[in-house]
């Protein structure tokens, strides 16, 4: 069932995603009434009504494209966390983040991007990235590449011994040992800074106009649309155990996704010797 889906037509999944932005993200953006914000975990972890309408709207839409699948969604699993367990199940699985970048949209800013993959037993099939202020799509589907806009991108590779780009967690929302090796990226060779919406870094890396991303955190719907669309732009992941990021959970983090491999070796590198140091 699965394969034959991948094999028709895609289209009517990138129209679902861009509908839910229209009818319930962009109508509020800048727009924001002061009760339609509501803190989660505390003041950087936010939700607003267009984060709850926007997962209803895909979840409704996406469960009828594909009869049988389920959909994990970020505030499906804030309000129940047993709906996570479906990525370990055997039906097809949406994982969806409504919007992904809340405080940036809380803010008014166009940094912020809507997130949709579709994975099976545990292996991403396809994704959907879209920055509704910019219009702008990215879809990848396993092993027929990456696109934004229909145009096919690649990652690329930075010259050898570059400084490297990368994009990682605030060492202030992470453990100890987490913080110790994300500090590893403050040696020379690379130049690191606070990530904003892990999506758009993922698209960027996928562009080649960031070198890596350096994560602490490991919920699906942050990770699973730009991971896939990294590795079909060429591109490679790992954790810092050395090996493939889970979709599921129970991941060595941080981790990271790069521009190829080489530059994913160096990064892990730098997060084992941050960890080494601190012991």
């Amino acid at each position: 069932m699965i394969d034959a889906f991948l094999a028709g037509d895609l289209t009517d999944i990138e129209a679902a995603v861009r509908a839910a932005a229209a009818a319930e993200i962009m109508p509020r953006y800048r727009q924001l009434a002061a009760h339609e914000v509501v803190e989660k975990n505390g003041p950087h972890d936010l939700v607003t009504v267009a984060d709850r309408r926007a997962e209803e709207h895909l979840t409704a839409s996406l469960g009828r494209l594909l009869p049988g699948s389920v959909v994990v969604g970020e505030e499906a699993v804030h309000a129940d966390p047993k709906v996570y367990e479906a990525l370990a199940g055997d039906a097809p699985v949406w994982i969806v983040d409504p919007v992904d970048g809340t405080r940036q949209f809380v803010h008014g800013e166009p940094g912020f991007c809507t997130l949709v993959a579709l994975a099976h037993r545990g292996e991403l099939l396809a994704s959907w990235t879209y920055a509704p202020v910019l219009d702008e799509m990215a879809v990848a589907v396993r092993g027929r590449g990456a696109r934004v806009d229909g145009t096919a991108i690649r990652a690329g590779s930075p010259a050898p011994d570059a400084v490297l780009d990368v994009a990682m967690s605030h060492p202030d929302y992470t453990t100890d040992a987490q913080k110790a090796a994300l500090l590893g990226l403050r040696a020379e060779g690379f130049a690191a800074r606070p990530c904003g919406s892990a999506g758009l870094e993922y698209l960027a890396v996928a562009r080649g106009e960031l070198d890596a991303t350096a994560f602490s955190w490991e919920y699906a719907w942050d990770h699973a649309a730009g991971l896939l669309l990294v590795a079909e732009a060429g591109g490679a992941q790992s954790t810092l155990s050395g090996e493939p990021f889970r979709i599921a959970g129970g991941n060595a983090l941080p981790f990271t996704a790069a521009r190829d491999r080489a530059t994913a070796d160096r990064v892990l590198g730098a997060l084992r010797s941050g960890r080494s140091e601190a012991q």
